[in-house]
């Protein structure tokens, strides 16, 4: 049993920056995978980033890529999103999941694990 929980969110204006963390209680094992979504107002959960647990490779939908870094501490359990240039679709409330599958699959439905949540609002 993992549990996840993000902080990290808050009021950002345009252009500006947040870094989101998610420290993980319980073991993640080598081959898992943690990652990132997000589900804006009247909208799907989406994926936003990933990253292999043992390879570090990083994953990205292509809307934050060159704005956003993905990244992990295996000594502290945690992984972190730092977010730059945030725009006003950048709002969201913003998840880390954990997948226990050695393959990434971008669906929301592969990920066992979420976090409670941590809202991002970016202003004009």
């Amino acid at each position: 049993q993992v549990q996840l929980a993000e902080s990290g969110g808050g009021l950002v204006q345009a252009g500006g920056a947040l870094r989101l963390s998610c420290p993980a209680s319980g073991t993640i094992y080598s081959n898992d995978i943690m990652g990132w979504f997000r589900q804006g107002p009247g909208k799907e959960r989406e994926f936003v980033a990933a990253i292999m647990w043992r390879l570090g490779k990083t994953f990205y939908t292509d809307s934050v890529k060159g704005r956003f870094r993905v990244s992990r501490d295996n000594a502290e359990n945690a992984v972190y999103l730092q977010m730059h240039h945030l725009d006003l679709a950048d709002t969201a409330v913003y998840y880390c999941a954990l997948s226990t599958s050695d393959y990434l699959d971008y669906l929301p439905a592969a990920f066992a694990y979420w976090g409670q949540g941590t809202q991002v609002t970016v202003s004009s």
